[in-house]
């Protein structure tokens, strides 16, 4: 497998001149309506929609070739069911791909193909069945006969070229954006010199669809036109898994060398049978599906982990949970495997991989933590989900249904299987309520769904759509100069000044399409030739403010976002009066709004510093955010964050904002700035020059070949606006932090006036921490008093909990105030007790030895009049008791206990439910104890009625 996909890549590489690139990440970068990377043309989506910045890397790209790590589960492409019940579905797998952007097209793309399987992979040739569009009347799509000759000119015989309609051979990103004719390439298995013809396409596993080329020539509109797209591009896609199958002669993708050394290893680790490749019937307990199942599943694990999707509550991170936990279950319920089998199969997974995947071999340790971590976890909340049906069953009345919500909140907090519930109940002959938990598994969907619904297009006034990309390039307007957002400097008093701007309005985008003129009270998005305003980008928000036309003052145009696309800036606009081409205008930046984002923008890169310097160097970034209120910074982590580390991370920015060190900027070559050392960069896409920033020591002295400064300060690529020295953060206070997932920790701060507002909230809660902690000593002989105590300890606690505050101390506050609710609970059961023995020892003077027991006591709590029945019965063992004791409210307690020489003829429960009925009460217990409360008014007939019951009974 290995060298079938070098041959790949060397082919497109060295005989026909295309950029060899790295895989994606699986994580989408910068595509929230994608959970994984599921096909290698994900990262090239903003070539295909125009919208690649034109000094981006991307946008240089003309012809590339990769091997991309895809994962299709959840989402439209949810194969996770059907992996391990067949022999050729997989989540997670590689797509070998060439592309050209506004290169090569049909013509090249087909005989490239051809050339590689005949000639390099030497397929025979009458193997191979190529399909083509065959046209559709109702789109007014002619067939692509263009392609069906290029195939006929390569010596492919008529009767191998066929043509098929929309649903094989048209290929679509989505409902809407580029879409184009394929064609694709089938290989019969069988052979022999028979005509397979027709059975391509009839999901017949003898005929497979090998390879699929794409030509991206139309853009499918939001009305559900085609446009022709402005510059035409191929993607082509074959899975490695199945041209694997092909070229070892093999009949299933888990009897190449892919799978068969984790089969192997499956083998060695469990008490199963050997792995026979059966499926079905045939599969006489599932066992081979098991071995298929773990397989690919260990495989996506690795991926995924790698590139820092965890196992996690929501999104990919669910996803890749029920991955591994169906993973789990195989492992020990089928193949009888010992905890730990599934981590064990790791450095087989990096041996078969990690020559193509070097990021594999260099998180193997981290990978196996996470997955034993993630299987421990899921092993202790099967046994804890067991035992919650057991107790539930119990409890339930005869011949009902299993509660609905119950079986959610198994499915939904501990992540319990539905089927394993289902099995369960079968099991003790108990169906589930379906229609009730349906109902509710509806009712979380749509609550889910609340957010912005995947697929939506964004705002049609500020993305620009492919067709007005390529006419404002085709019209010659310019990309936006937005060099002036850096135009500012620090004055005298430590004020920062920005320069006004200046600009011309060149067009306008409303309603997906480019306007010279819009009308008063319309949105629109306006485009300038150069602007001040921070279109959003990197994690931080963009400007706001107001535009002017120039010579009238009074008529401010609110700029409400800002937001780049393929070069240009557009401003989102409320017109308040005509506006046009052409109109002179000067732009004014919100300026407390920019600072704000500024110094949290320099806040996060020292925090990001601190914590790599205080948690080490494998500390990597995972995704950051910057408002003008606070920020937000995730990163890599190994466990959870300690106090002292949150206090020395503080500490570490503290100094560096009291050494005010000057913030360095520079624009550099993009190679240049990938060698230095110790560069902190995010995985995305860099314009090309990108910008440096560096605390404390000039760009030119980072770029010095020997430099190692960017190992002993903040040294970032960052396009982002900085303030220019440290000092203007003033303090940096992390009030929050917490682990997204196993492995990730997000930590929110807010620094200057915010930070010292957060520090002295800390401290007055510090205080009131301190005060009930000195009351809490004193010798307190009142339950109220001490309840009271308890109850403020609890208020203290939520208040703590919720309140913007340094997190160390809030941790501190936490720990303390868990020590006092548990002294003050101890405490008041202590008096209760004391209370409860006095009680006891008179009332057991007054009754020596007699078999029952019937009074009424006062006490101030329904626990302390159990207290009293508890110590009685314990003091005699063969007498039973109820008592009653009447409340200042007119409410009557009720507490009983049987003595067990009486059970099972008496009951406590009973007892107690015929006494509070006569005080038109309710009761509730055991057979030994219960309790219960009725109305004083019936309170003497009720202690006649608890004579009358025991008597009966004894």
């Amino acid at each position: 497998a290995g060298q079938i996909r070098a041959a790949f890549l060397r082919f497109f590489e060295e005989r026909h001149g295309h950029r060899r690139l790295p895989s994606a990440p699986v994580r989408p970068r910068g595509d929230p309506r994608l959970l994984f990377v599921n096909a290698g043309m994900n990262q090239f989506k903003p070539i295909f929609l125009g919208t690649v910045h034109p000094r981006s890397e991307l946008a240089q790209h003309r012809r590339v070739v990769n091997s991309q790590k895809c994962v299709r589960a959840g989402g439209k492409h949810n194969d996770l069911e059907d992996v391990g019940r067949d022999t050729y579905h997989h989540t997670f797998f590689e797509m070998l791909g060439n592309w050209s952007f506004g290169d090569y097209f049909k013509e090249e793309a087909c005989s490239m193909a051809w050339e590689l399987l005949t000639e390099v992979y030497e397929i025979p040739r009458d193997r191979l069945y190529v399909t083509y569009f065959g046209g559709d009347p109702s789109l007014g799509l002619s067939a692509d006969e263009e392609c069906r000759d290029v195939w006929l000119r390569l010596g492919v015989p008529a009767s191998h070229v066929l043509p098929f309609q929309l649903k094989d051979n048209f290929w679509e990103m989505g409902d809407t954006g580029p879409c184009g004719p394929c064609t694709e390439i089938h290989y019969d298995h069988v052979g022999g010199g028979r005509n397979a013809a027709a059975l391509v396409n009839q999901g017949n596993p003898d005929v497979v669809e090998i390879w699929n080329l794409v030509f991206m020539q139309y853009s499918r509109e939001v009305e559900g036109n085609l446009l022709p797209l402005p510059q035409h591009h191929v993607d082509t896609g074959m899975g490695l898994e199945r041209l694997v199958t092909v070229l070892q002669n093999k009949r299933s993708n888990y009897d190449t060398d892919l799978f068969t050394p984790i089969l192997d290893a499956i083998h060695k680790g469990c008490r199963a049978p050997r792995y026979q490749g059966l499926v079905g019937d045939a599969d006489v307990g599932r066992v081979n599906m098991a071995y298929r199942v773990v397989a690919d599943h260990v495989r996506t694990l690795c991926v995924c982990i790698t590139d820092g999707i965890y196992p996690g509550f929501s999104g990919a991170e669910l996803v890749l949970r029920r991955i591994l936990r169906r993973a789990v279950r195989f492992c020990s319920e089928v193949l009888q495997a010992p905890p730990g089998l599934l981590a064990s199969l790791v450095p087989t997974v990096v041996e078969v991989l990690g020559d193509a995947y070097p990021e594999l071999t260099r998180n193997a340790n981290q990978i196996k933590d996470i997955i034993n971590e993630n299987e421990a976890a899921f092993l202790s909340s099967l046994e804890r989900g067991r035992r919650i049906i057991e107790q539930t069953v119990q409890q339930m009345e005869p011949s009902t249904n299993f509660p609905a919500e119950v079986a959610w909140s198994l499915y939904g907090s501990l992540g319990f299987p539905l089927d394993l519930i289902d099995l369960m109940l079968e099991e003790k002959g108990i169906s589930l309520d379906s229609a009730a938990f349906n109902e509710l598994a509806l009712e979380d969907a749509k609550r889910k769904a609340g957010g912005p619904q995947a697929g939506q297009p964004g705002n049609t006034n500020t993305h620009l759509d492919v067709h007005s990309l390529a006419q404002l390039r085709s019209s010659n307007v310019p990309a936006t100069d937005d060099s002036p957002k850096y135009a500012y400097t620090l004055g005298q008093h430590g004020h920062y000044e920005f320069s006004p701007c200046q600009a011309t309005v060149l067009m306008l985008y409303r309603d997906q399409s480019l306007q010279k003129e819009v009308g008063v009270g319309q949105r629109c998005g306006v485009i300038l030739d150069r602007t001040n305003f921070y279109a959003e980008q990197g994690g931080q928000d963009s400007d706001q403010g107001y535009m002017i036309r120039l010579g009238q003052q009074d008529v401010l145009f609110p700029v409400e976002s800002v937001h780049l696309c393929g070069g240009y800036v557009i401003h989102e606009v409320t017109a308040v009066e005509t506006l046009r081409a052409g109109d002179q205008v000067q732009l004014f930046v919100d300026e407390a709004q920019r600072l704000g984002c500024m110094t949290n923008h320099t806040a996060t890169h020292l925090l990001n510093f601190a914590l790599r310097h205080v948690l080490g160097d494998s500390t990597e970034q995972r995704g950051s955010h910057v408002t003008a209120e606070q920020l937000r910074f995730d990163f890599d982590t190994k466990g959870p964050v300690t106090v002292e580390q949150l206090q020395e991370v503080e500490q570490v920015i503290q100094d560096l904002i009291r050494k005010n060190e000057v913030v360095y900027m520079a624009e550099v070559p993009l190679t240049q700035a990938r060698r230095v050392q110790g560069l902190r960069a995010v995985d995305e896409g860099y314009p090309d020059p990108v910008r440096i920033v560096s605390l404390g020591v000039p760009v030119e002295n980072v770029l010095t070949c020997d430099s190692k400064a960017a190992m002993q300060t903040s040294v970032e690529l960052c396009c982002g606006t900085h303030l220019l020295q440290t000092g203007s953060v003033e303090d940096l206070a992390i009030i929050s932090e917490r682990q997204l997932v196993k492995g990730i920790s997000r930590v929110i701060a807010v620094t200057g006036g915010r930070a010292k507002e957060a520090r002295e909230v800390g401290q007055c809660l510090a205080m009131e921490v301190d005060s009930v902690s000195l009351r809490m000593k004193q010798r307190i002989t009142s339950i109220p008093e001490m309840q009271n105590l308890s109850k403020e300890v609890g208020q203290l606690t939520k208040v703590v909990d919720s309140t913007a505050m340094p997190q160390w101390q809030r941790k501190e506050l936490q720990t303390i105030l868990k020590a006092l609710q548990r002294t003050a609970n101890t405490a008041v059961k202590k008096l209760e007790l004391q209370q409860a023995e006095k009680k006891a020892q008179i009332l057991l003077a007054k009754y020596s030895n007699q078999p029952v027991i019937i009074d009424t006591v006062p006490a101030d709590s329904l626990s302390i009049l159990m207290k009293v029945v508890n110590q009685l019965c314990d003091k005699s063992p063969s007498t039973s008791v109820l008592l009653l004791s009447p409340q200042a409210s007119g409410e009557v307690l009720c507490a009983c206990q049987v003595s067990k020489n009486c059970l099972p003829r008496f009951s406590a429960a009973d007892w107690a439910m015929a006494v509070c009925t006569q005080m038109e009460g309710k009761a509730g217990g055991s057979p030994i104890v219960a309790k219960g409360s009725g109305n004083a008014k019936g309170m003497q007939g009720a202690l006649t009625t608890a004579l009358k019951f025991a008597q009966s009974k004894l």
